[in-house]
């Protein structure tokens, strides 16, 4: 029962994601493909410290209900408001680094809390 429950809250938060990142005017992530310039939306889930090539990197999970892509900031340690839960907008070349979309030193705008 409190497996149910929880899914059905999930997919609750996704639709409404998938919304949100809509009215935005935002491509959705499960639909981006690698070397495309790509405006995405979403929730931050994670976000973490992953030095790359001995240089520090930021790197954030972004989420909107459809699919996830990293975004990572080069040579940064930290940006204030790039934190978890956060809601953002942001614009790149999508790549697939590993099987994983990918986007490096994103243009990024700070929306309302997730």
């Amino acid at each position: 029962m409190w497996r149910r429950l929880f899914a059905e809250r999930e997919e609750l938060e996704a639709e409404e994601l998938q919304q949100t990142s809509g009215a935005e005017g935002a491509t959705p992530i499960a639909e981006c493909t690698g070397r495309v310039r790509t405006r995405v939306a979403g929730t931050l889930r994670t976000v973490t410290l992953r030095p790359r090539g001995g240089a520090p990197a930021l790197e954030a999970e972004l989420y909107d209900g459809t699919d996830v892509v990293s975004l990572v900031w080069l040579g940064r340690r930290r940006i204030a408001g790039i934190e978890p839960g956060r809601r953002l907008i942001a614009e790149g070349l999508v790549s697939v680094q590993d099987g994983r979309k990918t986007i490096f030193n994103p243009r990024y705008e700070l929306r309302g809390d997730g």
